[in-house]
């Protein structure tokens, strides 16, 4: 195995362990919830600090690999996450679970970006198709076995496992690390921390995300809707802030390239919005259908069959029909995977269970297969681990506002008095419907020219 091989490993089981606490959790909610008496709004935070974790300490990847190091970072960080795992699994209340998650996605958080700026580096942009595929191929093991595994655990041990069960993964990867990563030379004249900037983002992104959380419980709509507010100034000022610094936290002008800039965009309404509906639709088939958590966390696996036919699709036909046709086709097949869960009405309903996760998994997968290999088609070497950063805090930030979206939706409509079938259906058909602002998006892309771009660098 070459070096480039061993490094690509690496970050491929940095994304596994990301994927395996994102998806694993989903499945142990209605346990959650019967041991701690929490609301889904509650229960959504037992994602949502992981994220948040993942989400703040990824604009710190840059500066901190320029002090200490890519491979010290990776191993600092695999330490860090395996004490908020063991605090996770061992948690006596919701508030200690939701500190344990958050401490967790900090520990977590900096494997990804990390990793794809050493991996990304190593391959051109016309192998970036295949690598992407290869990538995330092996990537579907988490959201595949992780809820049926999860299921399992949760039938027969206790919840507490589904947190606990990362951690050997963890224990590898950071002897892996260990062994296969050179330690690289610290940049000698480091770039100085924005630490206004990153005060100011971390600040914003909470009250955001605590904002859409209290929008969805019934008396604290006024406070949601203040925390809200004020977060979303943060964040335009923020921006206004990182425009006009010469080294900004974020370099947000990279977000003027049309491929990283649709890309994002697509992460958000298709990745990030079935993450909320994967979330509720959990709870709707096991409290509402009656369905067992094994068999719900099973439906993980025709999605990750789907998957695989569409990341394989991708790796072998994009650097000839181009991003614009595959983002369509999995926007549209999400769409009405997501609409066929509305026809869900009774346990015995197997066949439509399964037909909506292939639909949903060929969907979602197609176009976060496709943004991988797209987003970073025109981004100099240089601009990499910046372009990285961007990235994965988008990543991260639409599977965390797709939670709190879909949670913020129900919670609301439960509120208003509809009976709960309803308000599960009526999210499910929002969330469908929303797939028209990223196809809509998509119709404006040069795909022409960007296959021509694609296949002379081949040459």
């Amino acid at each position: 195995m070459n070096y480039r091989m061993r490094v690509a490993t690496i970050y491929l089981l940095g994304f596994f362990i990301d994927l395996v606490n994102m998806f694993i959790a989903n499945v142990a909610y209605p346990d959650i919830a019967r041991r701690f008496a929490a609301s889904v709004s509650l229960l959504a935070w037992v994602s949502n600090g992981y994220i948040l974790g993942l989400t703040l300490v990824i604009p710190l990847s840059r500066w901190l690999s320029q002090r200490i190091g890519t491979k010290r970072l990776l191993m600092l960080s695999l330490i860090v996450f395996m004490a908020g795992t063991t605090g996770a699994g061992l948690a006596p209340s919701l508030s200690q679970l939701i500190a344990w998650r958050w401490l967790q996605g900090v520990g977590g958080g900096l494997l990804i970006p990390v990793g794809q700026t050493m991996t990304y580096a190593l391959y051109r942009s016309h192998e970036r198709a295949r690598l992407s595929s290869a990538i995330m191929l092996v990537a579907l093991l988490a959201p595949a076995l992780s809820p049926t595994l999860g299921g399992l655990i949760v039938d027969n041990i206790s919840w507490r496992y589904v947190f606990l069960a990362s951690l050997p993964l963890a224990g590898v990867t950071l002897i892996l690390s260990a062994l296969w990563l050179k330690p690289d030379a610290r940049t000698t004249s480091p770039e100085p921390l924005d630490l206004s900037g990153l005060t100011i983002a971390c600040s914003a992104l909470t009250l955001i995300l605590l904002g859409l959380t209290y929008l969805g419980e019934a008396g604290h709509s006024g406070q949601g809707g203040l925390l809200l507010a004020i977060g979303i100034l943060l964040m335009v000022f923020f921006v206004r802030h990182a425009l006009r610094n010469a080294t900004p936290l974020l370099n947000l002008r990279l977000l003027n390239a049309p491929l990283l800039q649709t890309a994002m965009l697509v992460y958000h309404f298709i990745p990030g919005i079935f993450t909320g509906v994967s979330l509720i639709a959990m709870i709707y088939l096991q409290a509402q259908m009656g369905m067992s958590a094994t068999l719900v966390g099973s439906m993980m696996i025709p999605w990750a069959l789907a998957s695989c036919v569409a990341i394989t699709l991708t790796g072998k036909i994009f650097n000839y029909v181009g991003p614009r046709p595959l983002f369509i086709i999995g926007c549209l097949g999400q769409g009405v995977g997501i609409t066929l869960l509305t026809l869900i009405g009774h346990v015995e309903d197997i066949t439509i269970t399964v037909l909506a996760y292939l639909l949903m998994g060929f969907g979602s997968s197609l176009c976060s297969s496709t943004a991988q290999s797209s987003a970073f088609i025109g981004i100099a070497e240089r601009e990499l681990a910046d372009a990285s950063a961007l990235w994965n805090i988008n990543r991260q930030l639409s599977f965390c506002l797709g939670v709190a979206v879909m949670g913020l939706l129900l919670n609301l409509m439960l509120s208003a008095g509809l009976p709960a079938s309803q308000a599960f259906h009526l999210c499910f058909l929002l969330a469908a419907g929303s797939v028209i602002i990223p196809v809509r998006y998509c119709l404006r892309l040069p795909n022409r020219s960007l296959v021509l771009t694609i296949n002379k660098e081949k040459k």
